[in-house]
């Protein structure tokens, strides 16, 4: 971790109210290059037609370039191309797959916030965590139950939640750490930038603008929401029993 970032979570952890006016300046082009390097080198391409190894040729020119137009605001952030993956009850589930370039400053994004939000989280967190996992959320619900007094069980799940979620409202919620104007604005690009697919029986697809998760800050706002409900008067037993996962059991 570089010091910026290091710097950056240790001011989260000491000041719970502290809202980040400069956050941008920590997309440099060592994190656009990890945050490259996170990606998946197999992952279907976006929009742009631009794979993983491709975008390696050249890579440090290519990132002086994204880099800069990230900072002077002329990023702009393409459609996500939609595809479907068929669902254990025979629904289809639709994905959004984000450009390449997008997908780099959105993990770099993602990085930044991770900083600060990470240290906000509660213990009993486990979705879309960096290093957590169902399985670690299933290890701790089997401790829950062995180790303290359970009535109920549920087992939940919210449909199209990412389809229902308010963007408008996550976005006011993610305002309470962050005020840097150029971070939220480009979460809103991605948020605004829609979705493309192919229609049936035509040569040209379709950009569609309504307003969908698919980037890759998403978990992270997702769990922002979360967490800040959760530390509103009143929500704490139910913040507890359903912040261990969105589509985990949970304990009452």
């Amino acid at each position: 971790m570089s010091q910026g970032l290091d710097g950056m979570r240790k001011a989260a952890r000491e000041k719970k109210q502290e809202r980040f006016t400069s956050l941008l300046h920590d997309v440099n082009t060592a994190l656009l290059r990890d945050s490259f390097y996170a990606l998946k080198r197999q992952a279907s391409p976006g929009v742009d037609g631009v794979r993983w190894q491709e975008y390696e040729s050249g890579l440090e020119d290519r990132l002086v370039d994204l880099h800069s137009r990230v900072h002077r605001g002329t990023f702009r952030a393409q459609p996500s191309r939609r595809v479907y993956i068929p669902k254990a009850d025979g629904r289809q589930r639709p994905l959004g797959v984000a450009a390449l370039k997008d997908k780099i400053v959105q993990q770099a994004v993602a990085t930044i916030l991770n900083q600060i939000y990470e240290v906000d989280f509660k213990g009993f967190y486990y979705g879309f965590r960096p290093g957590r996992s169902p399985h670690q959320a299933l290890d701790a619900l089997v401790v829950g139950l062995e180790r303290k007094k359970v009535n109920w069980v549920l087992d939940a799940d919210i449909r199209g939640f990412f389809d229902n979620m308010s963007h408008e409202w996550t976005t006011k919620f993610i305002e309470h750490r962050v005020a840097d104007r150029r971070i939220l604005r480009l979460i809103r690009k991605w948020l605004k930038a829609g979705y493309r697919r192919m229609a049936s029986g035509r040569k040209r697809s379709r950009v569609r603008r309504k307003e969908q998760w698919s980037h890759r800050c998403s978990p992270t706002c997702i769990s922002t929401t979360c967490s800040t409900y959760g530390r509103m008067p009143g929500a704490g037993k139910w913040q507890r029993a359903m912040s261990s996962s969105f589509a985990m059991p949970m304990i009452l």
